[in-house]
């Protein structure tokens, strides 16, 4: 294992992925590009809690940046002792991996639960509109016992059940979708990148001087 190439490619990747973590979680505070929603607080409790800009994203950010400096022998990477940068980078990369961790966790909550949004309920059998989260707080005869079970396989509801914001379930899904596959690639990589230090501290960068 050539520490330092493999140092060149996961550093940006990382990088790469934080952006991208940071991104997502960003437009699912504006759902259907709108952003009045946020500023009536009706937004996904999931998605305020901004998993993706801080367990996606700046958690991340710090190994990136020290593993591509470790790659190309950036400032004063070039001159550091081996070991002293093997273990910054096992923490660094320990952060990232519980950050990306505490994302997809968080994430994967969010998409169980569905969004916020207003919807048709019944009170004291009357028929009232109300926000909440519809796929959580419908009663059993609003729904059959199959789909209770998990909106996810009835994508025919999607677009019937919430009133407002238009769209919000499938924007909510494709989003948090993101958000749990980003955090898993963030969390091989960081744990690629502790193996691959561990190695560093034995072997050296093992690159031809």
């Amino acid at each position: 294992m050539c520490v330092g190439i493999c140092a060149r490619v996961l550093g940006p990747c990382l990088f790469i992925l934080g952006l991208l973590s940071i991104l997502a979680n960003i437009l699912l505070l504006f759902p259907s590009w709108e952003w009045r929603y946020l500023h009536m607080k009706q937004i996904t409790q999931k998605a305020m809690q901004m998993p993706g800009i801080w367990g996606g994203g700046l958690f991340v950010f710090p190994a990136a940046v020290q593993i591509t400096c470790i790659g190309w022998q950036c400032g004063c990477y070039n001159t550091s002792g081996t070991c002293r940068k093997m273990f910054v980078s096992i923490l660094l990369s320990g952060l990232a991996l519980l950050g990306s961790a505490a994302c997809f966790i968080l994430s994967g909550v969010g998409l169980t639960e569905g969004p916020l949004c207003l919807y048709n309920s019944t009170h004291n059998n009357m028929k009232i509109q109300q926000w909440d989260y519809p796929f959580l707080a419908l009663d059993s005869e609003h729904m059959n016992s199959r789909t209770s079970q998990n909106y996810l396989y009835e994508p025919s509801l999607w677009n019937s059940v919430c009133i407002e914001p238009s769209n919000i379930v499938s924007w909510n899904v494709y989003f948090f979708s993101a958000l749990l596959i980003i955090s898993m690639v963030e969390m091989v990589l960081a744990a690629l990148q502790i193996i691959s230090a561990f190695f560093g501290c034995i072997c050296g960068l093992c690159e031809k001087k």
